[in-house]
């Protein structure tokens, strides 16, 4: 029988010897009351993507799964339900009615725990009363305790200000790369030719994009996103000892050589995070085919791919968590790209992909780039990207979180296939105003001649 996990469909207990545990079943014998044990799987669960406990149920030598049964399951859902609200056995009840039941299978009463992912605001979950030894997460079908770098990445995601809200308060103007300055203010200029700001001097700008900020000395100082987005490298290592930034073009992994790299310790250029992200994206686009399309009398270079590429760097930057390891790296590949940002996902996987829900670690930083049109403040940036790049490519996007050392990885493969230009001439914005010349994808070239309709 094919094996199955509790991702696939719905939970179907009438087979439940073709389950095995995986990160989000677990199952316990629970033979002499509720084992302790429960606990690390709840804080796991629950710190993680959120799973099911099963009690009454073994384990078999080859892997599945047999319902034991309880001698008093009603009983041990009340054990259950006293000691899921002592906050001495665990830090909180993320429990509903719904989510505790007892199941009959097989004969047998089984009780089903339907552990929910924690929202951010209450982790970590732990058990006992002290976090940097009760905090434990899932990775694959084990529990393992969280190290304390772990521990304190969660407590910084927890709070309700965005990590570069922080005003420096040690930190004044002089951290600033003032050529970056500029090349924002123009960018900003051409986005919004009209707007007031653009009349005002650099610090004054600075405070109204969030760049700097009034600490509680009644002077103003830069904030986090100020410093990452135009500071000097050698001073947001000051405040981000972990910082690093880093693109790699066509690496060869077995002789660690690049075709092109761009890393922010170098020296030679300023090493913040909007330079990087300016440097990076014409690389990144270089390749790409551009069809033949005109606004009026104007040709149309910028594509839907170019716009997901510039909002996977984006996006890459807005979530890392610039106190976290291994720094942020983008990389281009003969057969596509990989993202890849420090911090785990501060919403399920599922939700990121579905969209609809923004929640980014560097908010202010969103803001800053959103003000000059890159970023996606509706919290579909995920979802288009993954639909663009398989609609054009016919190969699916993947996202993965990285335990241990908290890590987020887009990764868009090609899997051998060539872009779709027609395909992708279906996703431009408001195709009813735009001129489509054809692709002659047989010959590889453009025919101006021969006019085409985006389809619906």
């Amino acid at each position: 029988m094919k094996e199955k996990t509790m991702t696939e469909r719905k939970f179907d207990f009438s087979e439940l010897n073709a389950y095995r545990e995986d990160n989000q079943l677990e199952v316990k014998a629970a033979q002499g009351g509720l084992p302790d044990a429960l606990w690390e799987s709840y804080s796991a669960f629950a710190n993680t993507d959120g799973g099911c406990i099963l009690l009454g149920v073994k384990e078999r030598a080859d892997g599945s799964l047999y319902a034991a049964g309880l001698k008093d399951a009603e009983k041990l859902k009340m054990d259950f339900w006293n000691a899921v609200n002592n906050r001495q056995k665990i830090s909180v009840n993320l429990m509903t009615e719904r989510r505790v039941r007892v199941e009959r299978v097989g004969g047998k009463d089984i009780l089903v725990l339907e552990v929910p992912r924690a929202d951010r605001s209450a982790r970590p979950v732990f058990k006992g009363l002290d976090p940097r030894n009760g905090t434990y997460r899932r990775n694959g079908s084990g529990d393992y305790r969280c190290s304390l770098e772990e521990v304190s990445a969660l407590f910084r995601d927890a709070a309700l200000v965005t990590q570069d809200a922080k005003v420096l308060k040690g930190m004044d103007w002089s951290v600033f790369c003032l050529e970056t300055i500029r090349s924002y203010r123009q960018l900003f200029r051409t986005s919004h030719p009209d707007h007031i700001w653009n009349n005002l001097e650099d610090e004054v700008f600075m405070r109204r994009i969030g760049a700097m900020a009034l600490a509680d000395d009644g002077t103003y100082h830069p904030t986090a996103a100020g410093l990452l987005m135009f500071g000097y490298e050698y001073e947001i290592t000051r405040e981000f000892p972990q910082y690093f930034l880093d693109f790699q073009e066509n690496r060869q992994m077995y002789r660690t050589r690049w075709t092109d790299r761009i890393v922010s310790t170098s020296g030679d250029w300023s090493g913040n995070v909007f330079d990087f992200v300016f440097k990076v994206v014409p690389k990144l686009t270089a390749d790409l085919k551009v069809p033949f399309v005109l606004k009026g009398m104007s040709r149309i270079d910028d594509t839907p791919l170019h716009k997901i590429l510039r909002e996977a760097v984006t996006n890459t930057c807005v979530h890392a968590d610039f106190y976290g390891r291994r720094g942020l790296v983008v990389q281009k590949k003969v057969d596509g790209f990989v993202f890849s940002n420090p911090g785990s996902m501060r919403v399920a996987k599922r939700v990121a992909v579905e969209g609809g829900v923004s929640d980014p670690r560097n908010g202010v930083m969103l803001k800053i780039f959103s003000l000059v049109d890159y970023g996606e403040r509706a919290g579909s940036g995920l979802s288009s990207i993954m639909f663009v790049w398989e609609h054009v490519f016919h190969a699916a996007a993947k996202i993965e979180e990285e335990m241990g050392v908290e890590r987020v990885v887009l990764t868009l493969n090609k899997d051998g296939h060539e872009q779709d230009v027609n395909a992708m001439l279906e996703l431009y914005d408001n195709p009813e105003e735009l001129t489509f010349v054809g692709y002659d994808t047989q010959n590889n070239e453009f025919s101006k001649n021969q006019k085409m309709t985006p389809k619906s």
